[in-house]
């Protein structure tokens, strides 16, 4: 049983990263670029759609790992599973404090009606979000290394 919560919880992890590693350095960007209030448009209805997701796979992926941690306490890596346990929960204390306000403001953003420093406020998110994405990235690979 420890095997495949191990496996499971290093493939949700890592799909994760890749989510959010592909929204910080090829979606937004991409939407960045796009003409007029074009980006806008598709980074509110990307807030909508990823903030009702990312809660859940944040907070399971840290259940897992933590599940992981306590079954596996007298195993092999299990201080690199701890850490990365605590490398998710700060990604969460991350999302909650820094990037869920913004988000919170993003997804009731109209073209009509966002603020005149709407571009600003998405750098500043983007910002969080690069250093969001260090701190899993880095949990992901202490727990890959703990796998093998």
């Amino acid at each position: 049983m420890l095997n495949a919560l191990e496996v499971f919880t290093t493939v949700a992890v890592g799909v994760m990263v890749g989510v959010e590693f592909s929204v910080a350095f090829f979606v937004n960007p991409i939407l960045d670029g796009l003409p007029g209030d074009n980006g806008l448009r598709g980074r509110t209805h990307g807030a909508r759609l990823l903030g009702a997701v990312m809660p859940f796979w944040y907070i399971g992926s840290l259940v897992l790992a933590a599940l992981w941690a306590v079954i596996g306490w007298h195993g092999h890596g299990a201080g690199l599973v701890v850490t990365a346990a605590g490398l998710l929960v700060l990604s969460v204390a991350m999302s909650i404090l820094l990037l869920v306000p913004i988000n919170d403001r993003v997804k009731t953003w109209t073209a009509e009606g966002a603020p005149a420093d709407w571009r600003q406020q998405m750098h500043r998110w983007d910002r969080f979000h690069y250093a969001r994405v260090a701190v899993i990235v880095a949990a992901f690979t202490l727990l890959v290394t703990a796998l093998v």
